[in-house]
């Protein structure tokens, strides 16, 4: 126990809230890439990829979480990085699943969108921290133009990526109290944009569809296949049921749904997880309430809660600026892109191709969420003081905290053996005395004595 005190530090609800996440993703990970490993000689190796990219992550929130959230203000120094790595993307990128949105140097393979994302929320957080060298006006200048320049280098690749990446940074400058006039505006431009680039998209006829990039067909796809009324599973009499191809992935995540009941099919004996292309990835939450039922599901998404509202809870312990921004990006940004998620697997929402957050099998998607994880911790332990209990007084003082209350430094400490006080040291101070009260002192000691 005491070895897990000084190895983990930080806020303890956190580390709860990690591990169960990725107890999860290891169990389903592994249920639902029995796709994968049937093709594969070696049945074990898509579950020992996505096992050593979960300990990768692990050691990096232990580093990370040991670094003073300070530092992170670094972190703004990607975003111009990232943005020359995502305008390069579309021209040298690796090609998975019919989209160039990977890179490879030196034999690592990476999705620049994931830390053009990390990067963001940090130079968000530096800009909304330094209210003493920008006005308002500056600010949301400055965000605005530095996210959304990234935003819009995302877009025409991974559309999702860039309108959550967005929608965390505009809620960012709205927590950070940047004006509501300026940024009900911006609001008001984005819907309407929105509503015109998706009113384009689904009624503009094919041929001139066929001039845009092949990005602009799968979302037309996907919003034809969400407004169209007509029931994608065909009923004939006498003839098999079958399901319409481009609706293939939600009907089967709707089967999932309905087999689940309330305490599942286990672990295993999951049926769907056969038939779903990303069951362990876009829609691994289907596969978690067929397999674990609704009170699995509901789990899950009990555990995304309590973390956005400890992170809320941090933040509000936070005496600077940047480490509270900081601890609140990072929570928004993982819990609503899972709530993005599990909106797709219960089709609320147009799919969108978005993993869930440290429980999706994925490279660098599960490094960069342990590293939100290990940033939040950062905070926690470094800007709100938490999880410092079993540190001396001494030591939490040095890393930024105060000294328990009731507890100050004594005058004179006490020999054990003779009861004699040692002398005042450098390490045990002695308490400054008010000049005044010396004074009055002296003057009462002297007239007791003239008396």
């Amino acid at each position: 126990m005491d070895l897990a005190s000084k190895l983990f530090k930080g806020d303890r609800v956190i580390w709860v809230i990690f591990m169960f996440l990725c107890l999860v993703s290891v169990i389903e990970v592994f249920s639902a890439t029995s796709t994968i490993a049937y093709k594969n000689a070696n049945h074990w190796a898509p579950i020992v990829r996505h096992a050593t990219f979960l300990l990768g992550g692990f050691v990096l929130v232990l580093l990370m979480h040991n670094v003073p959230c300070r530092f992170y203000s670094l972190l703004s120094l990607l975003l111009p990085v990232s943005m020359v790595l995502l305008a390069i993307t579309p021209f040298v990128g690796v090609v998975v699943n019919g989209e160039p949105r990977w890179l490879e140097i030196l034999g690592v393979r990476f999705q620049p969108s994931e830390i053009a994302k990390i990067a963001a929320i940090g130079y968000t957080a530096f800009i909304l921290s330094k209210r003493n060298w920008f006005t308002d006006r500056q600010m949301f200048w400055y965000i605005l133009g530095g996210v959304g320049s990234v935003c819009f280098l995302i877009f025409f690749n991974n559309g999702s990526t860039a309108i959550l990446l967005f929608a965390v940074t505009f809620m960012m400058m709205f927590i950070g109290q940047i004006s509501f006039i300026r940024l009900l505006k911006l609001s008001g431009v984005g819907l309407i944009g929105l509503l015109m680039l998706v009113g384009f998209i689904r009624f503009a006829p094919d041929k001139v569809i066929d001039l845009m990039p092949d990005r602009v067909h799968t979302w037309k796809a996907r919003i034809e296949r969400f407004s169209d009324p007509e029931d994608a599973v065909k009923f004939e009499p006498g003839r098999a049921v079958s399901i319409d191809g481009d609706d293939y992935q939600v009907v089967h995540a709707k089967i999932a749904l309905a087999r689940g009941g309330l305490l599942g099919k286990f672990p295993g004996h999951g049926q769907q997880r056969d038939f779903l292309p990303q069951a362990y990835s876009d829609f691994i939450y289907a596969i978690i309430i067929e397999e674990m039922g609704i009170v699995g599901g509901g789990f899950v998404l009990l555990l995304y809660i309590i973390l956005l509202v400890r992170v809320g809870m941090i933040a509000r312990r936070c005496d600077k600026l940047f480490p509270k921004f900081l601890v609140l990006g990072c929570g928004l940004l993982v819990v609503v892109q899972a709530l993005t998620n599990m909106a797709v697997a219960v089709d609320l929402i147009p799919v969108t191709g978005q993993p869930l957050p440290l429980i999706s099998r994925g490279g660098t998607s599960t490094v960069i969420s342990c590293a939100y994880i290990g940033i939040i911790l950062s905070v926690s332990r470094f800007g709100a003081n938490m999880g410092n209990e079993e540190e001396a007084p001494d030591e939490a003082v040095a890393i930024g905290g105060t000294p328990p209350e009731g507890e100050s430094i004594a005058d004179t400490t006490l020999d054990t053996a003779s009861d004699e006080p040692f002398e005042a040291t450098a390490e045990a101070p002695v308490r400054e005395e008010n000049p005044l009260e010396a004074v009055r002192t002296i003057k009462e000691t002297t007239t007791e004595t003239e008396i």
